[in-house]
């Protein structure tokens, strides 16, 4: 990391034989406190090349333009978040990362520049912040988009099911009332994977699906997957034994 810039030395002054009245303690004192504040300030910037020196400090010889799981598990260790909490989505998100669980350097450059943090105390600043944009609706159905292509292995066309059952778990199950019905059914259903139109559709329904289903309407544009959920819960609802 760049050394933090030294405090400006204080001017001398000329001798008092020269007709000049050597300043008081107090506006030496004034003097020196304000260039202080300037140079601290100046430090308090945003700068690329000390964004990019912090990111080096994760990467290794063999990759030194990709943060890994290794750096990653350092980076959410040092901010003090899991690498699990949802903030960290948000935080790739505004990156752009492609992948999960790695950054390179162009999305770590864009997405500090955007929120101006090149330390690890402005990324802690920020992480309320980050949180925070969850709550807007269309921010959070954006974030939701991205976290399929992110988590998803890049050589398939779907996501496999564990991997969504985490993330599913991870943006609407603090949320979504039927929530732990839905993953039940996906636990002992036969899908394997998700695609990306269920993806989409299993939010729409969390949003406009009441809770006793009533306004769900069969023959509407549903995936069969949800069609399979909402009578299987009827069932369950009903008395009926697991399937």
């Amino acid at each position: 990391m760049p050394r933090a810039k030294r405090r400006a030395d204080v001017l001398p002054m000329p001798p008092a034989d020269e007709g000049h009245r050597q300043p008081s303690k107090r506006q030496r004192h004034s003097y020196t406190s304000s260039s202080s504040r300037r140079n601290s300030k100046a430090d308090d910037g945003f700068s690329s090349k000390r964004c990019i020196l912090w990111f080096k400090r994760y990467t290794t010889m063999d990759d030194p333009d990709t943060l890994g799981p290794d750096g990653m598990e350092r980076f959410c260790q040092e901010i003090g978040v899991e690498p699990e909490n949802v903030v960290m989505l948000v935080l790739a998100y505004k990156m752009g990362a492609r992948q999960m669980g790695f950054f390179t350097q162009s999305e770590w450059l864009k997405g500090l520049t955007d929120l101006q943090c090149d330390t690890i105390a402005k990324v802690q600043s920020k992480l309320d912040y980050l949180r925070s944009l969850l709550n807007d609706s269309n921010t959070f159905k954006s974030i939701y988009r991205y976290a399929y292509d992110f988590a998803r292995d890049k050589d398939q066309r779907s996501m496999d099911i564990d991997t969504a059952k985490a993330m599913l778990q991870l943006l609407l199950g603090k949320h979504w009332i039927l929530y732990s019905h839905f993953a039940q059914f996906v636990e002992q259903s036969k899908y394997k994977v998700i695609n990306k139109d269920q993806w989409s559709n299993i939010l729409e329904f969390s949003r406009t699906i009441n809770t006793d289903l009533s306004n769900y309407d069969v023959d509407g544009a549903w995936p069969v997957m949800l069609d399979e959920f909402v009578e299987w819960l009827r069932h369950q609802r009903n008395g009926g034994a697991t399937s």
